[in-house]
């Protein structure tokens, strides 16, 4: 018996996340549009045994096609992702990650809204974050509800294939999951426009994580380099206005006071010292305005905003020398 086409291709990427690859499964499985209209393709980035047999095994019992897939080379989300919509059956492939929970009408909405715009290349649903009331968010929770007004996520994205193939996808530069999507968004807006499908909602839950998360993002900003590099003006005009030259500051004045205690200079090293931690405390104090008071969290703002100018800047000029460009 010779399967129909599906109308919508949805990829989701993993990694090492057997059980949460598990709830989005039976959130998908759970779509209201019909099970014959919509195909899923589940990319192992982690290439995990234990991830392959859970797919395989939602698989045999679905009345929905799920497929399971490994790069053949290369790691990242965008070589994944790359490999996902490359093998996609279908006109349009939807993008969403193995930590969401899609809305029951989730394909339905996103379908409709690229089927009433044709001109569109492409459309971005809406990210929810779910979040605990009765308590302040830590700062960890605060950046992950910035999901919920950034203009375009790969967490729900619907994309028109054709347009893919035009650009050839993803930049398989983006080695982390970062970036990866805004630059996809820049070169889809070279092709036209790219749309709003407001009632695609898809649930992104906050992951625990450990302490100090925020210093092991900082790697993330090497990969602003290569956006800047690819797409300047628009980076500058959507992404980060100006450079974070508190950053510079606090490094500049933290090795003018080493430099001036090595030459016997005492009072402008303790100077050059003061105003570092002044700034230090401003940036955290900003960390803490809208965020959790107790008290570890507080610790781990005041820990963590004193180390990440210097990491900052460090994968900024690491990002800027790496892919030439001139990046602050």
């Amino acid at each position: 018996m010779t399967m129909r086409t599906p109308d919508i291709s949805v990829v989701v990427p993993t990694y090492r996340r057997p059980e949460l690859i598990a709830r989005c499964l039976a959130a998908l499985l759970g779509q209201t549009l019909d099970s014959d209209l919509f195909e899923i393709v589940v990319v192992d980035d982690g290439h995990d045994d234990a991830t392959r047999e859970r797919v395989r095994g939602i698989a045999r019992s679905a009345a929905t096609r799920i497929r399971y897939l490994r790069p053949g080379q290369g790691r990242g989300p965008a070589v994944a992702r790359n490999c996902g919509w490359r093998a996609a059956s279908a006109d349009v492939v939807a993008f969403t990650d193995d930590d969401t929970q899609p809305d029951p009408a989730w394909l339905q909405q996103g379908l409709a809204a690229l089927m009433l715009h044709r001109d569109w290349v492409a459309a971005a649903g809406r990210v929810h974050v779910p979040r605990e009331t009765g308590h302040p968010p830590t700062d960890h929770e605060l950046m992950t509800q910035g999901l919920e007004t950034a203009e375009f996520v790969t967490a729900n994205a619907f994309v028109w294939r054709r347009a893919l193939q035009q650009l050839d996808g993803f930049d398989e530069r983006f080695l982390r999951a970062w970036r990866e999507d805004s630059d996809l968004h820049f070169r889809l807006l070279q092709l036209g426009p790219v749309g709003r499908a407001t009632e695609a909602v898809v649930r992104h839950p906050v992951r625990a994580e450990r302490w100090g998360v925020s210093l092991r993002q900082q790697r993330n900003v090497f990969f602003d380099a290569l956006l800047h590099r690819k797409h300047p003006r628009i980076y500058r005009e959507r992404i980060r206005r100006l450079p974070p030259w508190d950053y510079y500051l606090i490094v500049v004045l933290t090795l003018a006071a080493l430099l001036l205690a090595l030459a016997a200079a005492p009072t402008p090293a303790l100077l050059s010292l003061t105003v570092a931690l002044a700034l230090v405390l401003r940036f955290a104090w900003r960390r803490l305005r809208a965020t959790s008071r107790e008290p570890g969290h507080v610790v781990e703002m005041l820990a963590t905003s004193a180390a990440i100018p210097f990491l900052s800047v460090y994968w900024r000029l690491r990002g800027a020398l790496h892919f030439r460009t001139p990046f602050l």
